[in-house]
């Protein structure tokens, strides 16, 4: 079994001195644009979320792909344009993850790119709902190189499971596991830390204990606990935890749901991240769903382009103003507590 601190230790290894100095120059700038409030920018990214597809097989309620909601078109990320923005980023992106919507494992070249990314030294991260771990796609995934693997898992039994994840099966997931921790261990491969996600909602929250002992007994690396976003809040969902430590919400005096965080004018994605759609639109961050806020599109610019724009520049102003006025940051989780 890989621990912890052998997968922060693969992290740190990827810091070369082009990618320490970028991630202090970023570091640098968002902190003088915080205590100014005057956005300065300096570097590029330290982390990106690219989208290998907006396809997924589950329809779960609080996603855009599982409910089928997108304005923005469904499609497939293509290798060329991939290839492109690693290779404009390689020498200071230190961590690069393979998820923004949709299911990862259903875009045939995904272990492809994952396996480009990590010949130039990239920490290689995904998250799937792992209905396609075969046999083949296990063994592929161990030799992509891919660092780190986090497996959906909202419950330890099919009802409790296909609550939340709807239209899945929790022995498809199970036996996914175990042909991802078999490979690893023939192949004799530290990588990829596999990380069962549990993402705690009404349904699932008396299966908390239960997933430590079935994520023991695979032999899975770490649980992470997620809190769940809730579109309509406000008035209550049956998906928000009784428990309020796995809330991300609270109840008001007036029977009103509200987020837990103060929404205060600075936010450290806005300096050292952003996601790419599958098409090659940048955006924000992984609250943008249905990219409402493209600072550019790869397709005619290059990323350097697109991160130091006017339009990037005055996203960020305009969060340092106030992020009131950005509707996707009223539900944001910046400065809450998330993962536990």
């Amino acid at each position: 079994m890989t621990s912890t601190f052998q997968d922060q230790m693969s992290i740190v290894s990827r810091l070369t001195p082009q990618r320490t100095l970028n991630a202090a120059k970023v570091w640098t700038s968002y902190w003088i644009s915080r205590m100014s409030g005057s956005p300065l920018h300096h570097g590029l990214p330290i982390s990106i979320s690219i989208e290998p597809t907006t396809s997924c097989n589950l329809r779960c309620p609080e996603c855009p792909s599982g409910l089928r909601s997108f304005t923005r078109p469904i499609g497939m990320l293509k290798t060329d344009l991939f290839n492109n923005v690693i290779d404009q980023l390689a020498s200071t992106l230190s961590y690069l993850t393979f998820y923004f919507q949709g299911e990862p494992y259903l875009n045939p070249k995904f272990l492809e790119m994952v396996q480009y990314a990590s010949r130039k030294g990239i920490y290689t991260a995904t998250s799937t709902n792992g209905h396609y771990l075969n046999d083949e796609n296990a063994k592929n995934t161990i030799t992509s190189g891919l660092d780190r693997l986090i497996i959906s898992i909202d419950g330890t039994s099919q009802e409790t499971y296909e609550s939340y994840r709807i239209g899945g099966r929790i022995d498809k997931v199970i036996e996914g596991t175990k042909n991802i921790l078999r490979w690893r261990k023939e192949l004799k491969s530290k990588t990829p830390h596999v990380v069962f996600q549990f993402l705690v909602v009404r349904p699932n929250e008396h299966q908390v204990p239960e997933v430590y002992k079935l994520a023991n007994d695979l032999g899975v690396d770490r649980v992470a606990l997620k809190t769940a976003q809730i579109y309509d809040y406000q008035k209550g969902s049956d998906l928000i935890p009784s428990l309020d430590k796995y809330s991300r919400y609270q109840r008001d005096a007036n029977g009103i749901y509200s987020i837990k965080n103060e929404l205060l004018n600075h936010c450290w994605k806005m300096w050292h991240s952003c996601v790419i759609t599958w098409d090659g639109k940048v955006v924000p961050c992984c609250f943008d769903k249905d990219a409402h806020h493209v600072m550019g599109d790869l397709s005619d610019q290059t990323f350097e382009e697109i991160w130091s724009s006017d339009a990037y520049r005055e996203f960020r102003s305009c969060l340092l103003r106030s992020r009131s006025e950005i509707e996707m940051c009223k539900n944001c989780t910046e400065g809450t507590k998330v993962w536990a």
